[in-house]
């Protein structure tokens, strides 16, 4: 087995929300080949924490802005041509919804009530930190 296999390819990721009518609401988005509704999630850019970088892929694939918490709400690995990604995950209050972003012709985007987001997952560990957001009280 080569050094790349064994290679695990740091990211980060957001659960952009908001509440409304004292309901909590997740932003999903479609995965670039629109089949998989997933979060906004990338590569930790150099120079970036893992807050900062998970911002930024919440503004280039979801047009959303907002001040990223800084306490990790879990980490998630999966697989993806080869290489093994681990994934840290960080809660995003949205205060921002913009109509323009890098992404916007390459995925959807749907605000759904946590349970709903929690059936359109396909990951069970993004599944599990979803119900962990909705049993918090914000």
């Amino acid at each position: 087995m080569s050094q790349k296999d064994n290679k695990v390819l740091k990211q980060s990721g957001v659960i952009p929300y908001r509440v409304t009518n004292g309901k909590i609401e997740v932003l999903l988005i479609t995965s670039r080949n629109r089949q998989d509704w997933v979060v906004p999630k990338g590569g930790i850019c150099n120079g970036m924490s893992p807050p900062e970088s998970a911002a930024k892929e919440a503004w280039e694939e979801a047009g959303v802005v907002g001040e990223v918490e800084t306490q990790e709400i879990g980490i998630y690995k999966y697989r993806k041509r080869g290489n093994i990604y681990q994934v840290r995950m960080f809660l995003l209050p949205v205060e921002n919804v913009l109509e323009d972003y890098p992404e916007v012709n390459q995925r959807k985007r749907r605000w759904l009530d946590v349970t709903q987001a929690i059936r359109c997952v396909r990951k069970s560990s993004l599944k599990r930190m979803l119900k962990t957001l909705k049993n918090q009280a914000i």
